[in-house]
Formats: C-alpha cells, structure tokens, sequence
C-alpha cells in the first residue's frame, strides 16, 4: 500500500484547505489516481485494521439495492447509521421515509435505475421500438399541443455489466453508475464512488475495472472502497469465466478532514506489511469451471463468502466520519 501512504503525503504537502457542507475543512488535491494489480494480493490497508466485514458488508448491500441502514448492519456495515439517522438536511427531507431509510442511495440506482421517455403518440414507430426494449407506456399528457406517450422501465445497471461481461466482452461501454441528478434530493447522501467502468482482456481472459469517486475521504472512505470494489472484481470474474487484474481508482477530489491529521501523521509513520490474498468461497460457482452462467449470485452471496489470507497489520486507528 505504498501508493496509498504516498498519496497521504502528497496531499499533506501539495493540498489546499477547502471549505465544505460538513463544516470541517479539508486539505484537498484534485485528479489522483491509484492502480491495484490483483496479482499483488487484495489492496488492504495494513497501516491500521482494514474495516474488512465493513466493506464486504456495504457492497453486498448495494448490490442487493438496500435502502435501510438496517439491512447494512445486518451485514456488519454501520457506517451508514449516521447519514439515515444523524444527517440534520435528511432528518428534514419529505422524502425520508422515517428510521433508518436511506432513500435512493448508491445500489437503488445500480439495480432499479427509473428509465423514462416521452415520445410524440404519432411517432408509433418510436414507441414500439421502445416497447420493444422493455419500456411501458404509463401515462400521456399534453406538450407544447402535442400529446406524448411517457414511457418507463426499471434498468438493472449490474446485471446489464455482467451480461455484456459474458456475452460483448469486447464492448467498450461495461459501466453502472449512481449519478442521478434526478434523485439527488432523494438520498440522504448523493454518491461519491459513483462509476464502475469493467474491461476485458479476452486474450488473457483478464477482467479489470476503473472506478471513479467525486469525493474520496482518504484516511477513512477510500481504504473501504478499495477494499470493496476488488471484492466486487473478483465476484464478478468468478461468475464470468475470467481472472481479476487491475483495479484503478479514479479519485477526483481526494481530501483529509482537519479532524483526521492526528490519524494520518500516525498511519505515516508505520511500515507497511505485504498485501494480503483474497479468497472467495468455493459455494459461489465458478463459470469457467461449470460453463453455467447464475447471475442469480449477486444477490446470493454473504459476508462469510469473503476472507482475506496472510492478513498482517498495525493496531486499529480511527478519527471522526464527517456528516
């Protein structure tokens, strides 16, 4: 994780003091980027204890679409607990639904992303076309004295990648993201890591991804995301037939809040350990060992299915989230 503990320190000498919504400053740096050969191991800070069940946790519960800080503690994620409960601008938003609800966070957008069209009535051809690809005619009204069709249909973003993983390895466009500007007021947090871009290697039947964050809290967040996104990478290679490779975090604005620099001039002083491995369960199937293709895993899976091997790391640290 030396890429890691260099880009603390670059921030530290090359960043410049920000204001922002929380109120607690950060020393930020625009335009980083990390990139993680799994062939290394798993990108686990070693510096201080990886937040392990933490991580495996959220990205379960975002490919399930959870929208209830309850489902992630059930998985052994409580960081969410304070932006559902804690968050002043979402206690008081009239989309909140009441204790613990979360709103149209990060995987509702992944799994259930509301599509809609308007197209002219007179242009049947549009709309049978886009009947075709699954929309539903929910309603008509009156634009500019004409009448149009609105047009709807749910789009499952993950299972889309996956597909397209299998079966247009080659496609250029194998991405989910969460950046709804539509549902914005709906969150009660917009997302900060919010594009999974895949890419296939067929010749070396490698499968990587780039992953970019808006927003990277680095001492705290990025660590958990890292952490997440390989275990998201290995998941999918495993249910698609190739091998995990590199992962590429994309970090737009990458920052430390004036609270955490205790914790970051310590984590600087530690030497780190080797990278750890990561093993999946031998439960979730492998597709080039069966050639069944169960994207139905995605929703299967469990914290237990995840562990890493050869772990090594100082003592725990920590500071204060940011809400």
């Amino acid at each position: 994780m030396k890429q890691y503990l260099d880009l603390l320190r670059n921030i530290l000498e090359n960043g410049t003091w920000q204001s922002n919504r929380t109120g607690i400053d950060t020393i930020s740096l625009p335009g980083q980027v990390l990139k993680f050969d799994m062939n290394d191991g798993h990108p686990a800070i070693t510096t201080r204890k990886l937040p392990f069940k933490t991580g495996v946790g959220e990205m379960i519960g975002f490919l399930r679409a959870s929208s209830s800080a309850a489902d992630f503690r059930a998985l052994g994620c409580k960081v969410w607990d304070q932006n559902a409960n804690e968050n002043e601008q979402w206690l008081n938003n009239p989309y909140r639904k009441g204790e613990d609800d979360l709103g149209r966070i990060y995987g509702v957008q992944w799994r259930n992303w509301q599509a809609y069209k308007e197209i002219p009535s007179a242009e049947t051809a549009q709309i049978e076309y886009a009947l075709s690809q699954g929309y539903e005619v929910i309603a008509t009204r009156i634009k500019n004295d004409v009448e149009v069709a609105i047009l709807n249909r749910e789009v499952d973003q993950v299972r889309d990648c996956l597909d397209k993983i299998l079966n247009s390895p080659g496609d250029r466009r194998i991405l989910f993201h969460a950046f709804n500007p539509a549902d914005y007021d709906a969150m009660a947090l917009p997302p900060c890591h919010g594009i999974y871009n895949f890419h296939v290697n067929q010749s070396r039947k490698e499968l990587s991804l780039t992953m970019y964050m808006r927003s990277s809290d680095t001492p705290l967040g990025l660590p958990i995301n890292a952490h997440a996104s390989a275990c998201m990478l290995a998941l999918f290679a495993r249910l698609t037939g190739y091998t995990a490779r590199f992962l590429t975090i994309v970090l737009a604005d990458a920052h430390i809040y004036r609270n955490q620099l205790d914790m970051v001039n310590e984590l600087l002083k530690r030497k780190p350990f080797e990278r750890p491995r990561l093993l999946l369960s031998e439960r979730i199937p492998e597709f080039s060992k069966t050639g069944k293709y169960e994207p139905e895993w995605l929703e299967r899976i469990e914290p237990s299915d995840f562990e890493l091997v050869g772990y090594e790391h100082h003592p725990p640290l920590t500071a204060p989230m940011a809400v």
